[in-house]
């Protein structure tokens, strides 16, 4: 798969098609952790027709992109110096990309390690900047990658964690100019049964949650909540958190 087609297979599925979205954070005693955010496009690939699927092939794969941008060294050096430095800082990710035509299941999932949640401001700011790339080159890149790049919701989201507490907030950083998808055939149907989830583990048991909908585990480490995605899109805000332990 060339780097392009596998930026266009991953922006697709996390916009275009995507069902369920859900962003995990697992935080240890010292407070690292990973991430990642999980996509289960399956109930859009149902949708599909049976003789469409039958011509696919079946993929369990999974991709680092520091390998890829390894492979596509001399494609990525064509690019502007800025965007080559936007596209670096996601060489610690790593993608999986599972799709069955036969049982119609396609699931995504982008992850990375961290050392500080501080270090999840990056995270979200580097998966967003597909989207300036394809805005301001014209390159054969740009043509495999849809408008919106990540799920972009105008927003700059900020993570704290200091064994007492947790917040992850955002803040909207410019109005948006047309409402979330309008731009995308057959959006409405798309938001309406797509979901953006929540997913958090924690080292402590939770004590106090600002959100009354939190559903916890028995051991109350694992706080679950869900959102419509297009709440997500359109007002970010709405998901904002604040955990304490």
């Amino acid at each position: 798969m060339t780097f392009v087609k596998f930026l266009f297979a991953f922006c697709v599925a996390t916009l275009l098609v995507s069902c369920n979205m859900t962003e995990n954070i697992y935080i240890n005693k010292d407070g690292s952790g990973k991430f990642s955010v999980d996509v289960d496009a399956s109930a859009m690939m149902a949708m599909m027709p049976s003789d469409s699927l039958q011509s696919g092939k079946n993929i369990d794969s999974t991709f680092s992109f520091r390998e890829l941008f390894i492979e596509n060294k001399d494609s990525i050096a064509k690019l502007p110096k800025e965007e080559q430095e936007k596209l670096k800082k996601l060489e610690n990710f790593n993608m999986r990309m599972q799709m069955n035509s036969g049982t119609k299941q396609c699931v995504f999932s982008l992850n990375t390690d961290f050392k500080s949640v501080s270090e999840l401001q990056d995270v979200m700011s580097t998966m967003h900047s597909i989207n300036s790339i394809q805005n301001k080159n014209k390159t054969e890149m740009n043509s495999y990658i849809p408008n919106g790049g990540f799920g972009s919701n105008n927003s700059v989201l900020t993570y704290s964690y200091n064994k007492k507490k947790f917040s992850r907030k955002a803040r909207v950083i410019k109005a948006a100019t047309e409402k979330a998808g309008d731009s995308i055939p057959g959006s409405e149907m798309i938001f309406a049964s797509s979901s953006y989830i929540l997913k958090y583990h924690f080292p402590k048991p939770v004590k106090k949650i600002s959100n009354n909908s939190a559903l916890f585990s028995d051991d109350r480490k694992t706080v679950t909540l869900e959102f419509p995605l297009k709440e997500y899109m359109e007002n970010p805000e709405k998901l904002n958190l604040e955990v304490e332990f």
